[in-house]
């Protein structure tokens, strides 16, 4: 029997191994992970030595060894399959810098804890990325809101005109959602800054290590404490996709509106010259074109983020590669597609212009304005309001050729004439101006309505909860720093400590 001679077997990696996936995986590596896996380079030395692990000259060694490094040509180096991916290339790097030194810097961690922990990293930075956008958006509809607090338009159900109300109205129940994804955000990002550091390959380790230490000098808010959990856990991943999923299909929504009242039969919004494109052929074109590429980003980012759940949905319980590098790029893809979509549709609605006129114009028509004439006629003559559904119901029936104000109002007066009692309470000019659409929003004054005695404070109460969510976005990012900060300082010390 033939015994293979070990130069007879395949070289790592196989040909097609090495294409279809280490190569691809090197380069997401290079662009999303190798500042992350500096970072937590850094850290863990500085434990190992604090923990008397390591020998100071070492964890000086090494330090300066990271300070050392060539990026430009770490990112410019192509896969060969000389190394198995971008860990073993840094640590390839730092050995040639610091010598054995270097080989004491994986003590008591595994590539499973570094990969968790720079996955969580990076999500904790798309997430606030993401928050940053979506306040700038926040910002620009609350003050639009106010801006047309008063202005009047449809507000349609099953795409049908239904009720007056304002653009403001209109508009602060996007911020309302908005602030909802708000605070999906900064409750996931709790999650998900969580460190798994130590976890080691799923069971910790049996030296002495300082977990608490790691994860305050690399910013994140507590421990993901259950060594199995912070390895084999997928969670914070999906979760985090789950809020985004839940906030794009919002956003989706809400451009299309925008591209509706884009068209010249709405012709309800108008983009600025910079945020519309030109056709080749005919000269009369103004394309909203923006708002198109704001739902597709929107879309684009729930498929990807539907793409995560997908690939997790029966996985294993354990350390697993469909979790890992192959897809947390496409988590953080989504994240940048929403971000870009909230950019944007913040930057064009800022210079666009609502043709109030026309809003107003259909606002008065199509009837919609008829439930307010039938709660008029149960506040004033006491009827009920099926008898006032009723002869509300029965004058629109009458005019099948379409809305006439002063029609509509002649048949309800005819037929209170058979209650001489209740028509005297409910004269003409209190028929009429149950007809019109400023009196519908103007009495709606309860919390949520349209008046604006309702919706001020409203608006009031959306602007101070930016400023809170400003400040909470400004202070965790703040303190991202300071840990950066902590680590950097906590370098020196050991360089001056240990002086070459």
């Amino acid at each position: 029997m033939h015994t293979p001679k070990q130069s007879d077997r395949p070289a790592f990696p196989a040909p097609v191994y090495r294409d279809t996936v280490l190569s691809p995986i090197f380069a997401d590596a290079k662009k999303y992970f190798l500042e992350p896996l500096l970072r937590i380079e850094r850290v863990h030395t500085l434990m190992l030595t604090r923990q008397a692990i390591m020998s100071v000259q070492d964890a000086t060694a090494c330090l300066r060894a990271l300070d050392a490094l060539d990026i430009p040509s770490i990112l410019a180096t192509p896969y060969d399959g000389s190394f198995e991916d971008l860990f073993f290339l840094v640590e390839r790097d730092l050995a040639a810098l610091a010598g054995e030194a270097a080989e004491r810097m994986h003590t008591a961690r595994s590539r499973n804890d570094i990969d968790l922990t720079m996955y969580r990293m990076l999500m904790r930075q798309r997430l606030l990325d993401f928050l940053g956008a979506q306040l700038q958006l926040r910002r620009t509809l609350v003050a639009l809101a106010e801006e047309h607090r008063a202005a009047l338009m449809p507000a349609y159900t099953h795409n049908q005109p239904a009720q007056p109300t304002t653009l403001g109205h209109y508009l602060m129940a996007m911020v309302e959602i908005l602030e909802r994804d708000a605070q999906r955000v900064c409750s996931a990002y709790v999650r998900v800054n969580r460190c798994p550091l130590g976890a080691c390959a799923i069971t910790t380790t049996g030296f002495p290590i300082d977990r608490n230490y790691t994860a305050d000098l690399l910013g994140f808010g507590a421990l993901q404490t259950n060594s199995y959990g912070a390895i084999a856990a997928v969670d914070y991943l999906a979760e985090s996709c789950s809020v985004l999923a839940t906030a794009m299909v919002s956003l989706g929504r809400f451009a299309q509106d925008l591209l509706l009242w884009s068209t010249a039969e709405f012709g309800y919004l108008r983009l600025s010259d910079g945020f519309v494109q030109i056709s080749s052929i005919m000269p009369q074109k103004r394309n909203p074109v923006p708002l198109e590429h704001v739902r597709i980003l929107a879309s684009r980012a729930l498929t990807r983020a539907q793409s995560v759940l997908g690939c997790l949905h029966n996985t294993p319980f354990a350390d697993m590669n469909d979790a890992e590098d192959p897809l947390q790029p496409e988590a953080y893809h989504a994240l940048e597609d929403a971000e870009h979509a909230m950019r944007l549709l913040s930057a064009a609605l800022g210079e666009a212009t609502f043709r109030l006129d026309r809003m107003a114009k259909a606002a008065e028509g199509s009837f919609l304005t008829v439930t307010e004439l039938a709660d008029t006629l149960v506040r004033e003559s006491g009827m009920s309001f099926h008898e006032a559904h009723g002869i509300v119901s029965r004058a629109v029936r009458s005019l099948p050729d379409g809305y006439d104000r002063d029609a509509l109002a002649k048949f309800v007066e005819t037929e209170l004439a058979a209650w001489p009692e209740r028509a005297a309470k409910v004269p003409p000019e209190k028929v009429l101006n149950a007809l019109s659409a400023a009196n519908f929003v103007a009495v709606r004054r309860v919390p949520g309505g349209t008046a604006v005695e309702a919706l001020q404070p409203e608006i009031d109460r959306a602007r101070a909860q930016l400023q809170i969510d400003a400040e909470w976005l400004a202070t965790t990012e703040a303190n991202l720093a300071a840990a950066d900060q902590r680590a950097l300082e906590a370098s020196n010390s050991l360089f001056h400590s240990h002086a070459i």
